[in-house]
């Protein structure tokens, strides 16, 4: 049998065509869903900014019973992975110690913009008793006349930008003597001026003698540390920053106690799921 003018098939003919590699979006569709993606994000901002006034008497609650425990804030925010690395220099550390209180007060027009209060009783460090470090809110040209929803949300609050909308502002520390200035002792280091991450962070109160905020502390703080703050104190958050499972490691450390006590608490440990 002759195979003359008998085609072959070519390599992946018989695979199926992909039915879904021809959709196309139309104008009209793209805009009933961006106009969908807005209600969504109006919706999402109006929970936000009603929870987080809830919030507000329950963190006041625990800011008085908190007080009463001995290094709350500083074990809390060592307990944090990213922010205990910031703070590696003993010196850091020993300075935080001193810290007793910590609190977040957000921007009354933009509440994703906020302002944090590192409360000190008396060290040999610093003469401040107050270390704030402000998320100013810049809010952009508005044309036109705004009107607020019910939520008293605007068409510009839908269109925040952290990068375009928000300056950190830095705050001057009063150092008592230059043996005890830690941002001179530790500076901040950037290879080139035009570098947007420094090569060195340096000690961790340039977060407040810096104005930029490269490593993202400020929100890890009040995003992530706070509203969680006795979760962090007792060991519970933050996955594998923190080792609860090795009983010889803690019975290490009970026999070399760290000098400056910003260790973890004991508490009992969580069943693994």
């Amino acid at each position: 049998m002759s195979n003359k003018g008998v085609k072959r098939a070519s390599p992946g003919a018989d695979v199926e065509k992909n039915p879904l590699g021809d959709v196309e979006l139309t104008d009209e569709d793209a805009v009933k869903l961006q106009a969908i993606q807005k209600d969504v994000a109006r919706v999402e901002l109006a929970l936000e900014r009603a929870a987080q006034k809830k919030m507000i008497p329950v963190y006041e609650k625990r800011r008085e019973v908190v007080k009463a425990i001995p290094k709350f804030w500083p074990v809390a925010l060592m307990n944090h992975g990213m922010l205990a690395m910031h703070a590696q220099h003993n010196s850091d550390q020993a300075a935080l110690s001193y810290l007793e209180d910590l609190w977040i007060v957000r921007d009354a027009t933009e509440s994703r913009c906020f302002t944090l209060e590192f409360y000190f009783k008396e060290n040999p460090y610093f003469s401040n008793t107050v270390l704030k470090k402000e998320y100013k809110y810049v809010p952009p040209p508005v044309e036109g006349d705004e009107k607020a929803d019910a939520d008293g949300i605007t068409e510009t609050m839908l269109e925040f930008s952290w990068e375009r909308d928000v300056q950190p502002q830095a705050t001057k520390i009063d150092w008592k003597d230059d043996s005890k200035n830690l941002t001179k002792l530790h500076p901040r280091v950037k290879d080139d001026e035009d570098d947007d991450m420094p090569s060195e962070a340096g000690s961790f109160f340039n977060f407040f003698e810096v104005a930029e905020d490269p490593f993202d502390i400020g929100v890890t703080i009040a995003n992530d540390v706070f509203p969680e703050a006795i979760e962090y104190f007792l060991g519970h958050a933050g996955g594998d920053d923190i080792d609860t499972d090795d009983e010889d490691e803690e019975s290490e450390d009970d026999e070399n106690e760290d000098e400056i006590d910003l260790e973890k608490p004991r508490s009992k440990k969580q069943k693994k799921a």
